[in-house]
């Protein structure tokens, strides 16, 4: 969110998604809130320069002692035969997020349970193919670093779940991978696609250790397969911009719909185009993607009943106003599908 009142963006996130608030990320109250900085706590050789405004792994050094020790932590919490769960090792502390307190505060000041809390980490392979070495090389192709990123992550997607897991009847962890819209690009030629499905399934398998659901969202196209290879929940994708790539994986998605999983479709946009939109728009855009999805031999039924409404991606750098009018109408475009197709 583009605030920097934490309390004023909780109240927005449980204004206009009450069935399914989620904490705030606040990347403009300063660097320790950024999409990959914000998660690293707990991971070992890590280093923030302030000056240059960014982080990086220094492995120029021993790092035996610092890895014995992170891993000696995660058996702790991760074992599947003697962990314990607790992965507060790698908690996301105050100083790297208001929002996630903020949040906690009011939800422990309401009465009652939600429906659902939602909750959300950098995925692996944005996280790890972003943040680079000393060298300035992205520390996805250091296997060793690699490893470790996955499973920090990992401890703190349950960390977060724990934390929420009182206030909701389910909790929703999503993992954020924007890098996925270069999968296949010279850029990252050398990434692997059953590499991919594999870190992603380490993270799913972790959240669905704590039974919350796992959502998985890019905001841009993708082999949307691979996701649902990996075992997603729930597929979250840019619905606005690229709604039309979902029907070139009907297999795939018939699939996932039909073990239960969902769309979520981020029809409002995230970007300057929301001032030109109205709800019937986004209601007419919707239906032609449903169409679309359907015409693949999909049943139409199905793909509703299964379908969440988001927006296209975070709104963290838009104008205030802006991300308030993408609130606005995610909420009244929800009511409006619901009214049009009977659910309560």
């Amino acid at each position: 969110m583009p605030f920097v009142d934490p309390d004023f963006a909780v109240e927005a996130s449980l204004a206009r998604f009450s069935e399914a608030p989620f904490w705030p990320q606040l990347p403009k109250l300063g660097l320790n809130e950024q999409m990959e900085i914000q998660y690293s706590e707990g991971m070992p050789c890590v280093k923030i320069d302030r000056e240059k405004g960014r982080m990086y792994f220094d492995t120029s050094e021993d790092y035996s002692e610092e890895f014995a020790g992170f891993y000696e932590r995660y058996m702790k919490a991760m074992d599947p035969v003697e962990g314990d769960g607790d992965c507060s090792a790698v908690a996301i502390s105050p100083v790297f997020s208001k929002g996630i307190y903020a949040f906690e505060t009011r939800l422990q000041n309401r009465r009652g349970k939600l429906p659902f809390v939602k909750v959300q980490t950098t995925g692996p392979c944005s996280f790890a193919l972003t943040i680079v070495d000393e060298k300035k090389r992205a520390i996805y192709y250091n296997e060793e670093f690699r490893d470790v990123v996955i499973k920090a992550l990992a401890m703190k997607c349950r960390w977060q779940i724990q934390k929420f897991q009182p206030f909701a009847e389910q909790v929703i962890c999503f993992v954020d991978e924007p890098i996925l819209s270069a999968f296949g690009s010279s850029t990252y030629v050398s990434v692997k696609r059953e590499d991919v499905v594999a870190h992603l399934r380490e993270m799913i398998d972790a959240i669905h250790a704590d039974h919350a659901l796992v959502g998985i969202h890019c905001c841009g196209n993708t082999e949307w397969s691979i996701v649902i290879d990996a075992g997603v929940d729930i597929v979250n994708f840019d619905a606005f911009g690229f709604g039309e790539t979902i029907a070139m994986y009907p297999e795939a998605v018939r699939s996932h719909l039909q073990r239960g999983g969902a769309l979520a479709w981020g029809v409002v946009p995230t970007s300057k185009a929301i001032r030109e939109q109205t709800g019937e728009k986004l209601v007419s855009l919707l239906e032609t993607l449903m169409e679309k999805l359907a015409s693949r031999g999909i049943d139409k039924q199905l793909i509703v009943d299964q379908s969440i409404i988001t927006p296209s991606c975070g709104t963290g750098s838009m104008e205030p106003v802006d991300a308030e009018k993408v609130f606005a109408l995610t909420d009244a475009l929800s009511k409006t599908m619901r009214n049009r197709y009977g659910f309560s």
